[in-house]
């Protein structure tokens, strides 16, 4: 039996020992699903706060329920640590690790270095290992494989299994999630692509093949500049309706009801999360070795981040028009999770609100239910949620909502408030028909 023909009769069995690599927002859920189908998972993460809550039975991702991670430790399915000299015994290893972007743009590879390089040390005869951090065209085969390979005698597609499986969570969401939604999974090789699929159908409901890792890592980003690009454009209309004072709300509704040919986006304050305002940038970065310029991301990264300051200069007309500066107005900002009913913050615009507001000279306070405190590490600025929401909206010569979370009951804030500025349409038409409200 070859190594190949060894190792997918294991991950068939569900024999095989799995590793994940990062245990946050994709890797714990990754983690759970593959438990729950039966195969026994280590997680690996150098945050000692995770490995101890796991090891308690604990979740710390609102999207994996606490009762699950309990029964799969209590079961022996699932344990995790910050060592990782147990990759020696792992036969199939999933690395699930941040890939944000450099202050100059340029994406920052060092977590997917610092995992690989770990794991190059206890690399084995008959492993298959997964990137699903997503990167630019080429990582998986450019820098994985020659550190992977580096100091062994093992060769791709014979010895080891290599590949690229994009992860497509979106936190918050029931009705798509790690099991269901498709995995996307291309190999090294060809079979690299055959060993790493049957892993991941042991698993997850469908898995979609394609040829090679690049053609994988590609369509990650082609998924994510298609809602940044469409996005950029809705928020560039919003522009341009306030300019020729139309409803840009109506606007949208009224094509939006074309039931072919047209798919809708909303604007907003900005853009947020891990993938959408960054993962373009992977590309547009890479294809700057090519001597291309990706004009369409960069025309849309220009328009979303310029966002922020586009809805603090609406907001401050709307106190001018009520005889107010900006400079000593309370500001009280709703909602600042980068999108609705979720704790999650990356790459939130309110951050930026809020810290374009602080420079203006506005007193800003917030509440969020699900986000009960804020640090920006780069302004240096931290604050706490306030805990009387009403009493702040009555006080508040501004209330700004910039997350509409479902828990709002926007009727009685608006009420309440003596301006609102809401750069969702959480107000709907009761909103639009009173005077009190200025929408995006």
């Amino acid at each position: 039996m070859t190594t190949k023909e060894s190792l997918i009769k294991k991950l068939k069995n569900k024999d095989a020992k799995m590793a994940i690599l990062g245990l946050g927002y994709v890797g714990l859920p990754l983690a759970v699903v593959f438990a729950e189908a039966g195969f026994n998972v280590t997680g690996i993460d150098p945050d000692p706060r995770k490995i101890e809550a796991i090891k308690k039975g604990e979740s710390y991702i609102p999207d994996v329920k606490t009762e699950s991670v309990a029964k799969l430790v209590k079961d022996g399915k699932f344990s995790a640590t910050t060592d990782f000299a147990v990759l020696k015994e792992m036969d199939a290893v999933s690395i699930c690790v941040p890939t944000p972007l450099r202050q100059t743009g340029d994406p920052d590879m060092s977590f997917i270095i610092s995992a690989t390089e770990e794991l190059a040390k206890y690399m084995h005869k008959g492993m298959v290992i997964v990137l699903e951090s997503t990167t630019y065209p080429g990582t998986t085969r450019e820098l994985l494989l020659p550190k992977l390979s580096a100091g062994n005698d093992l060769k791709i597609g014979e010895d080891w299994f290599l590949a690229f499986s994009p992860e497509r969570v979106d936190p918050g969401r029931e009705d798509w999630t790690t099991v269901n939604t498709p995995k996307v999974l291309g190999g090294i090789t060809a079979t690299c692509g055959e060993v790493a699929r049957v892993w991941y159908e042991g698993a997850i409901k469908t898995v979609h093949y394609v040829s090679t890792a690049e053609a994988a890592e590609m369509a990650k980003l082609l998924e994510n500049t298609f809602r940044m690009i469409n996005i950029g454009l809705v928020n560039e209309l919003a522009i341009m309706c306030e300019r020729l004072n139309i409803d840009v709300w109506e606007v949208i509704d009224a094509a939006a009801s074309k039931p072919f040919g047209f798919m809708k986006f909303t604007p907003g304050p900005g853009l947020g999360g891990h993938c959408i305002p960054i993962d373009p940038l992977y590309l547009s970065w890479k294809m700057k070795s090519f001597n291309y310029n990706a004009r369409f991301i960069e025309l849309a990264s220009e328009i979303n981040t310029n966002m922020p300051r586009y809805v603090v200069s609406r907001l401050m007309e709307g106190l001018n028009d009520k005889g107010k500066a900006l400079k000593g107005s309370k500001v009280l900002v709703l909602g600042v999770a980068y999108k609705p009913d979720i704790d999650d913050m990356r790459e939130s615009p309110a951050l930026d609100v809020i810290g374009l507001l602080k420079q203006k000279g506005a007193d800003v306070k917030y509440h969020d239910p699900y986000v009960p405190h804020l640090h920006h590490e780069t302004e240096g600025w931290e604050m706490d949620s306030v805990q009387d929401m009403m009493k702040e909206v009555k006080e508040a010569d501004a209330v700004m909502i910039v997350t509409n979370h479902k828990v709002y009951d926007y009727k009685p804030i608006v009420d309440a408030a003596q301006f609102v500025f809401d750069t969702r349409n959480a107000t709907g038409t009761f909103g639009k028909e009173n005077e009190k409200v200025v929408r995006l």
